[in-house]
């Protein structure tokens, strides 16, 4: 039977309560914050934690009313300029130098404005609000990545906040899009959908994806999409579909080894399953290639590598065991040995998801997708620079396990935002100290706490 408006504002009170707080609080996020006011920023962040988790609770079964929420606090950022990350000033620059014609792997903005003509709407605006250390380097966006920045560019080439306009429509979409299929791989999975709203409806998503405009979102609307495929066995379109999840962010290509183990280690698995299992790499494969050929030369293989080399063995932020190493560097050499170091803890990962594959039973979903959650979050841990929205891949993850220290990340990886302070950028260790400690000290604690049983089902 159908509610009328009063019914409706009776029976739903409380949540519109803290969906109206919530909404005001966003505002203040997008139109009346500085990055380097870190004690609003981390207040406002603490608040909009709380009123999710409410709102979560209090409002179980009713699938309509948390999502118009979900969707209605991202539509608070849609007349913002992103202003806790710059990086959306190189996703217009790439899209629009896309649109010219021109390679973007290429050339560097630094470049271009002293070399080039100056056919790039608002080249100086953009280059300015990039920042010289970004403008010095060659972009490290894939290209299904630089096809969105394309789309924007494509219906807002002449303003910086109609293409931001468009990208938030794209990430808005994206994350309606997780929603969608990761509930239905949790009913398939005899999981509880409603756990889908801890990604929907947390501030950390809403901020970072929709406000900040980070492409994580649309990476990971694919790696659901083609788990999904997987558990229905229609595995040729989840290898495309990883393939393309790839060709956004780098970052899935770390799953491929615990594919291995899910092909061969199912029941009754037979010789059959092995050439499903090489077919699905090469279509995985195949496809990144595909989506890589248009830029494909001797100096964009040498301009994309080198610069995804230096964030192992240049940049640092917000990492954990590698501040470890590093002062142990001092201590022993005198010198910082990021550049060392950086070449060997990759290949400490990859060791690590070999061992997952090879030596974890990943035969069930759920097993899969745990064997993910663990080689992601170890690949984090050993990393050099972990920006905040990197989070958001552990805690979708997550979701569909039975873990949730990545949930307890989301919240307290706010903290590295203290690093940009009004003096300028200076990273607090005590904070990044903090927040490593409770999320690592809460996952060894679920780790230590499950039953065997809970363990072997996930």
């Amino acid at each position: 039977m159908a509610i009328n408006v009063l019914d409706f504002l009776k029976l739903y009170r409380t949540p519109l309560l803290f969906a109206l707080l919530s909404i005001a609080f966003y505002a203040t996020f997008a139109y009346d914050l500085q990055r380097n006011d870190f004690p609003k920023l981390i207040a406002l962040y603490g608040a909009l934690f709380f009123f999710a988790y409410k709102l979560i609770q209090i409002t179980k079964g009713n699938f309509w009313v948390l999502a118009g929420f979900g969707i209605a606090f991202r539509l608070v950022f849609m007349g913002s300029i992103p202003n806790l990350s710059q990086d959306f000033y190189r996703f217009l620059w790439d899209g629009r130098l896309l649109l010219q014609g021109i390679n973007p792997y290429l050339v560097t903005p630094e470049t271009y404005m002293t070399s080039l003509p100056n056919i790039v709407p608002q080249a100086h605006e953009l280059v300015a609000g990039m920042g010289a250390l970004n403008a010095s380097h060659f972009t490290n966006y894939p290209p299904v990545n630089q096809f969105f920045f394309a789309i924007a560019a494509l219906f807002a080439k002449h303003s910086i906040l109609g293409s931001v306009i468009v990208l938030r429509i794209l990430l808005i979409a994206a994350d309606v899009g997780i929603l969608y299929f990761g509930r239905k791989l949790l009913r398939n999975l005899d999981l509880n959908p409603h756990t889908m709203f801890w990604y929907f409806l947390n501030p950390f998503i809403v901020i970072e994806m929709t406000g900040n405009l980070h492409f994580e979102g649309v990476m990971l609307f694919f790696v659901v999409w083609s788990l999904y495929l997987l558990h229905k066995r229609k595995w040729v379109l989840a290898g495309v579909l990883l393939g393309i999840s790839v060709s956004v962010k780098l970052l899935p290509l770390l799953f491929l080894p615990l594919f291995l183990s899910w092909f061969l280690r199912k029941e009754n698995s037979t010789g059959l399953n092995f050439s499903r299992l090489l077919l699905f790499y090469l279509i995985t494969l195949g496809t990144v290639v595909c989506t890589f050929l248009p830029f494909v030369s001797s100096e964009f293989i040498q301009n994309f590598s080198a610069t995804i080399s230096l964030w192992f063995q240049n940049f640092e932020f917000n990492a954990s065991v590698y501040y470890i190493i590093r002062w142990i560097g001092f201590q022993t050499v005198g010198w910082n040995i990021i550049a060392s170091v950086g070449k060997v803890l990759p290949l400490i990962v990859i060791l690590f998801l070999l061992g997952l594959a090879v030596f974890r039973k990943n035969a069930t979903m759920r097993q899969l997708i745990t064997a993910m959650l663990f080689g992601m979050s170890f690949y984090f841990l050993l990393s050099t620079t972990v920006h905040p929205w990197y989070v958001a891949t552990p805690l979708l993850l997550c979701l569909f396990t039975r873990y949730r220290f990545p949930l307890v990340w989301s919240g307290f990886v706010v903290l590295s935002y203290s690093a940009y302070g009004a003096e300028g950028f200076s990273e607090n260790l005590w904070l990044v100290a903090m927040e490593y400690l409770v999320v690592i000290g809460y996952a060894v604690w679920e780790i230590a706490t499950l039953k065997p049983q809970t363990l072997q089902e996930g």
